[in-house]
């Protein structure tokens, strides 16, 4: 396997498994589910969310340079800085989630029996799938940018 197809391969791998984790934080932040065990299990899924969007990114950015497009093929594409200003927006909307689960994690671990309040859990839960609903529109330019749109 070339270096393309590899770097594209790591590159679809990365990607979904974002979808992964975040549709488990989506399941699992509901009022009904809390309990010191999956808080812990959501900072770690946000976690490993984390790291598969700087995966994805580090995997992004080597395609750019070390890709059979090239660097100049994406640059002066519309649709490759709006895939780079999503993917900045989604990290956005990661933020008050993740800092979420630390504030939560910490309360547990000073009070056993604390607990977010149902519209805090549910205000996390809104910022999750606002992300989802943002992701949607990675593909979509993606696409349009693979098929020399946006130039």
């Amino acid at each position: 396997m070339n270096l393309d197809a590899t770097l594209a391969a790591l590159h679809y791998i990365c990607i979904i498994m974002l979808v992964v984790f975040l549709s488990s934080e989506a399941v699992l932040c509901k009022p009904e589910y809390m309990s010191a065990t999956t808080i812990r299990r959501l900072g770690k899924y946000d976690l490993l969310y984390f790291g598969f969007a700087m995966a994805a990114l580090a995997t992004g950015l080597a395609r750019v340079y070390w890709g059979v497009k090239g660097a100049a093929f994406y640059s002066g594409n519309v649709f490759f800085w709006a895939k780079v200003t999503t993917f900045a927006l989604i990290g956005l909307l990661s933020l008050p989630p993740t800092l979420a689960f630390m504030r939560w994690r910490k309360q547990f671990k000073a009070c056993a029996s604390a607990q977010p309040s149902a519209d805090e859990v549910m205000t996390v839960r809104r910022w999750i799938l606002w992300e989802a609903h943002v992701l949607i529109l990675l593909p979509v330019f993606a696409a349009l940018m693979a098929r020399g749109f946006g130039r």
